[in-house]
């Protein structure tokens, strides 16, 4: 699997000394432009203790391995600041669970200087730090070098050069599709989410369903109604310290299916909320969902994104009829739109606003293009001339025989789609069979289309 690398260049270590949290930023971009190391935000954290513990978290999440743990590199944190909200984001090293803090204006009181997305330095001494952090402290927080405290070590310059592979990157964009999909199917409030967090299994591979039963949630082992996914119990730990905060806890889940299926567990401390979003088992990621593919493969995605990317300046809460007006577009074109722009890391969705909000993912433009295999090879099977189109039946040449696609239900003989059924996307068959019958449409009459 191939993998860039990223340098993380702080011009000095994040601290926290008397009650003053400097977080050092590293690149990323802004409002104003790109930045070496932006400035976003100076003011107090009305709610320091909930708000330390839940950053805490996002970085614990960022150092985990849930599957096969074993020694690993972490990635920095990334935040966006949004203008009224503070948007903390890091996914664990096996791509299996995504972690989010938003800090919202209930729990801000200080000043923007600009609005965009960086890597924050998450290190040792001030994960110690946080951990401190009591009810009655006061918290200031700095996001920018400007407010960075003096150390012994002087200002010096930090340098981390972290590996990023492809599948990891790819995450960022399969949860934001994956999510939009999802439903709020339980709220626990107070003690009552308290007990039911609790009283889950510790174990990393007690795989369950939850299911709601009146105003509480059971645990049952097999799916039904209204029952969500919680593969891999132990990946939601990092819950468990802001477990003395929580004023409530939302269970979202996919419509449908019996099997492992992604879910989103969202905690309201607060002043803020902190998420959690798991795969649909504890050893896949979410880069290899496939969610993305069948809005990236329509002919318009590119070039609508290109349009609606322009119009796009860091809001906490992208309305699409108004970017669909602004853009002059079609709402499913936008929204097919927004899918592509999400393959860069330019917007996440969160699931309480149910909404997407916009954010520039900190790493080169080069690590997160072309991030897409299978339909970088579906593309080339078309131009290779490699798909012959018979009505509903679609047949296809490839390396390793004939392949045939229904267009209707997007089924294929080919062994990844038995082995998947279509649960983790479509295959590089069914995206070219798809792209050919679409050039095929747009042919006008009395030509024929060259596919």
């Amino acid at each position: 699997m191939s993998q860039a690398t990223q340098t993380y260049s702080y011009a000095a270590p994040s601290a926290m000394v008397d009650g003053r949290l400097g977080l050092s930023t590293s690149g990323g971009r802004a409002l104003s432009g790109p930045a070496v190391a932006p400035r976003f935000f100076s003011g107090l954290v009305t709610q320091a203790a909930p708000a330390a513990a839940a950053l805490l978290g996002v970085a614990d999440v960022a150092l985990a391995r849930y599957h096969q743990p074993r020694p690993g590199w972490t990635r920095d944190p990334v935040v966006t600041c949004g203008g009224d909200r503070l948007r903390f984001e890091s996914f664990s090293a096996c791509g299996g669970v995504y972690a989010r803090l938003d800090l919202l204006g209930g729990a801000l009181d200080g000043e923007v200087f600009d609005r965009g997305t960086t890597n924050v330095d998450v290190n040792g001494p001030l994960r110690e730090a946080l951990a401190r952090v009591g009810g009655r402290d006061p918290l200031h927080l700095g996001v920018g070098t400007d407010e960075l405290v003096v150390t012994t070590l002087d200002g010096a310059v930090v340098e981390k050069k972290v590996p990023l592979p492809e599948r990891w990157l790819r995450g960022f964009a399969e949860v934001q599709v994956i999510a939009a999909g999802m439903d709020l199917r339980a709220e626990l409030t107070g003690m009552s989410a308290v007990r039911f967090l609790r009283s889950l299994p510790k174990r990393a591979t007690a795989d369950l369903w939850v299911a709601p039963a009146g105003r509480d949630l059971r645990v049952t082992d097999r799916p039904g109604a209204g029952a969500v996914c919680l593969s891999g119990a132990g990946r939601l730990a990092t819950l468990h310290p802001l477990l003395r905060f929580a004023k409530s806890l939302k269970v979202y889940g996919p419509a449908g299916g019996d099997g492992p299926l992604s879910s989103a567990w969202e905690l309201e401390l607060p002043g803020m909320r902190y998420t959690l979003a798991l795969s649909p088992e504890r050893w896949r990621g979410f880069s290899g969902e496939g969610a993305v593919l069948a809005d990236l493969a329509t002919d318009e995605a590119e070039a609508d994104a290109d349009v609606v990317g322009m119009l796009l300046n860091f809001e906490p809460e992208v309305e699409i009829g108004l970017l669909a007006d602004r853009a002059g577009l079609p709402v499913d074109r936008v929204r097919a739109a927004l899918t592509q722009l999400g393959t860069a890391g330019r917007v996440g969705y969160d699931l309480a606003e149910a909404a997407h909000f916009h954010r520039e993912l900190p790493y080169d433009r080069e690590h997160v293009q072309h991030l897409n295999p299978r339909l970088t090879s579906a593309r080339k099977l078309v131009e290779g001339g490699a798909v012959q189109l018979d009505g509903d039946v679609a047949r296809v040449r490839t390396d390793g025989g004939l392949r045939e696609v229904r267009l209707s239900d997007g089924s294929c003989t080919c062994p990844w789609w038995w082995d998947h059924r279509g649960s983790r996307g479509p295959c590089k068959h069914v995206l070219a069979a798809r792209i050919a019958a679409r050039a095929t449409e747009d042919v006008p009459a009395g030509m024929t289309a060259d596919v």
